[in-house]
């Protein structure tokens, strides 16, 4: 039982669609819908009602992920727009993401989960300052998959020479960025060709097809096969008829695996015990991995509660109070070495500050630039960090649910900056 539901966790596909503003983005997105047929007939009588309203020839497919009011008047995407399909291959979750600068807080939430990144290129204005930013964003944030999609060849004439140039100009500066799988593909999301089916007006072009790489390209598996960590979300009390250790330590799952029996280490107070049931809604598991959400009840009578950390004892994450970190910086002010900043990792969340900015990259050179002056919306830092308790942590290229952390204003509350740990 266990492996058919490991099974169905891993034929999932998480990924983002990224780029420069008016790249077709959500044109693509409504494409892969539309010809999937994950349109339900209501959804579509409305899109086909707003394109006539505005004069067009045909549907605009962008309207079925662009949900928001304001995205559909001015034509741009906004906010984070999730949609689902599924071929007999695997499902997808896809996450379009905001071209506007202003609005790359955004595309990193969206990132953040994802498995795949797929960076259009319009192919008339080739790599583009946002393409560059967002190539980095999504490197920094550990997606080891792009696929390049050079968009709207039927502006070229579907031109080889053209996408050529593209992919040339895009692989000089993605090559060195170290991923570890690119796929550039030409393709008009509005025509269709190249999304599912290779299509018949580029002949030149011998590669896949958008859907079928998707559909082949190796899942990540390291929130499996990575050491067992469980941030505590709540503590109850568990029925008077249970013997001797009456609370239970609910939370999710971040990484690995855990089986009754398995020696713990509980951080920050550092006391290891025994995992002595997994509990679910449906009665109590042998084993549970990443990606489900449990209550753990222990051996041993240990002080616990939200925030703390149950883990594997072979493999502890570190526990420190002051770690080199990049930052990737959403607040419309600039950084105030006054302003009052908490530190938000897994459940844990601590007063902190930036004790030092060691260099801010340009992402057009790819070359940092050493202790800059300022700290400015959408710049991305490296920075040392000290909270005033410890946080159990890991480096975020070995584990990205605990090497990531958000920074949040402690007055107005809002989140001022997403982190990565090295």
């Amino acid at each position: 039982m266990m492996d058919i539901t490991l099974k169905k966790h891993q034929e999932i596909l998480r990924f983002i669609t990224c780029g420069s503003v008016d790249d077709g983005k959500s044109t693509l997105i409504g494409r892969l819908l539309f010809d999937s047929k994950a349109v339900l007939a209501d959804q579509w009588a409305a899109i086909t009602a707003t394109s006539t309203r505005r004069g067009l020839s045909q549907a605009d497919l962008s309207l079925l992920t662009d949900g928001l009011q304001a995205e559909r008047e001015q034509g741009i995407t906004i906010d984070v727009a999730y949609r689902y399909f599924s071929t007999p291959a695997r499902r997808f979750i896809i996450a379009d993401t905001p071209g506007h600068a202003q609005y790359t807080r955004n595309m990193v939430t969206g990132a953040s989960t994802a498995d795949l990144a797929i960076l259009l290129l319009d192919v008339r204005k080739g790599v583009m300052e946002q393409t560059r930013r967002h190539a980095h964003i999504v490197r920094l944030l550990g997606i080891r998959s792009v696929v390049a999609a050079v968009n709207k060849m039927d502006m070229v004439d579907y031109q080889e020479a053209a996408f050529d140039q593209v992919k040339k100009d895009f692989m000089a500066f993605a090559g060195p960025l170290g991923f570890h799988n690119i796929q550039v593909i030409p393709m008009s999301a509005l025509e269709g060709d190249g999304v599912v089916e290779r299509g018949e007006r580029m002949p030149w072009y011998k590669g896949p097809p958008l859907l079928e790489i998707l559909e082949t390209v190796p899942l990540d598996e390291a929130p499996l096969s990575s050491p067992f960590r469980y941030p505590v979300q709540g503590v109850m009390r568990l029925p008077k008829e249970e013997v001797e250790d009456r609370r239970g330590f609910s939370g999710r799952i971040e990484t690995g695996s855990v089986t009754v029996g398995d020696e713990v280490v509980v951080l920050p107070a550092g006391r290891s015990t025994r995992v002595a049931s997994i509990r679910v809604f449906e009665g109590d598991l042998p084993r549970a991995r990443a990606g489900q959400s449990v209550m753990l009840t222990l051996e041993d009578q240990i002080d616990i509660s939200r925030g703390d950390m149950i883990a594997s004892a072979q493999q502890p994450p570190r526990l420190e109070k002051s770690f080199e970190a990049l930052l990737c910086w959403f607040s419309t002010t600039p950084y105030d070495a006054s302003r009052r900043l908490l530190v938000q990792q897994t459940t844990r969340c601590v007063p902190g500050k930036l004790e030092q900015v060691h260099d801010r990259l340009d992402v057009n050179t790819s070359i940092s630039m050493a202790h800059p002056d300022t700290v400015e919306m959408n710049d991305i830092v490296r920075v040392t960090l000290r909270v005033q308790h410890p946080l159990a942590l890991d480096a975020y290229a070995d584990n990205r649910a605990t090497g990531s952390f958000i920074i949040i204003d402690a007055l107005t509350h809002d989140t001022v900056a997403a982190g990565m740990i090295c």
